[in-house]
C-alpha cells in the first residue's frame, strides 16, 4: 500500500483507472472505493472487505446531475437529493441499466454524493461513478483516520492507496429507500424528521 496525500490526486485517480481499490478519507467515515464498471476490482473490493459478494455497494457521484443517469428518480428523490446532497445521505432508487455486479440483481442502487471537495473533484478526474464502502473488515466498526486503514490493512496487497487524513462526522451516511414509501434503512446525522419535512 502506498500512503499519499491529497496533492497526489493524480495518483489516486490513476489506481483507480488501473482497476485498484483506494482508501480515502469522506465527511463521515474512511471509504475503500473502485471505479463501478470493472468486474476484478469489484471481487478485489469483497475480498479486501472479506465481505459477502451478494451485498451490493454504494455508487458516489460528484455531482446531482449524474443521479439520473444512474438511477430512476421519483418526485421524492428529487427532493430529497436536491436538499441533502452533496451531503451525509444515501438513497436507494431503483437503476438504470447497470453491470450485473453493481446492483446484483436487485435492480437497486444506493447512490451518495460526498460533502468532501477531494472526493467529489477525484470522481470528476476519474470521469466514472465510484463503488464506495466503509473502510473496515466486515462485520467491525468503520474505520475513522488513516492511521487505523493503514494498521488494518497494512499486510494486504490489494489495497493499492491510502490517503492521509481523517473523517469529519465518524458516523456512517443515513440510508433511505425513496423507491414508493420512504423509509430510513440506516440512521446517522440525517433524521427521518429531517426527510419527511422535505417531501411535504
Amino acid at each position: 500500500m502506498k500512503i499519499v496525500n491529497k496533492n497526489q490526486i493524480e495518483e489516486v485517480k490513476e489506481a483507480l483507472l488501473e482497476n485498484k481499490v483506494v482508501a480515502f478519507p469522506t465527511e463521515t467515515v474512511f471509504g475503500l472505493a473502485i471505479v463501478y464498471d470493472n468486474l476484478d476490482a469489484f471481487n478485489n473490493l469483497v475480498a479486501l472487505k472479506k465481505r459477502s459478494p451478494d451485498k451490493p455497494f454504494s455508487m458516489m457521484l460528484s455531482d446531482v446531475k449524474e443521479l439520473s443517469s444512474y438511477g430512476i428518480l421519483n418526485e421524492n428523490a428529487k427532493k430529497i437529493a436536491h436538499t441533502f446532497m452533496p451531503g451525509e445521505i444515501t438513497i436507494l432508487v431503483n437503476a438504470k441499466p447497470l453491470p450485473t455486479w453493481v446492483t446484483l440483481g436487485t435492480n437497486v442502487i444506493g447512490i451518495r454524493i460526498p460533502d468532501d471537495d477531494f472526493v467529489r473533484e477525484l470522481i470528476r478526474k476519474v470521469g466514472k461513478p465510484l463503488l464506495v464502502t466503509s473502510a473496515n473488515i466486515s462485520g467491525q466498526r468503520p474505520l475513522l483516520n488513516s492511521d487505523e486503514v493503514i494498521s488494518t490493512f497494512k499486510d494486504d496487497e490489494l489495497l493499492s492507496i491510502c490517503v492521509e487524513g481523517k473523517c469529519v462526522s465518524t458516523i456512517p451516511s443515513t440510508v433511505v429507500d425513496v423507491r414508493d414509501k420512504i423509509k430510513v434503512v440506516r440512521l446517522g446525522k440525517i433524521s427521518e424528521e429531517d426527510i419527511l419535512k422535505v417531501i411535504k
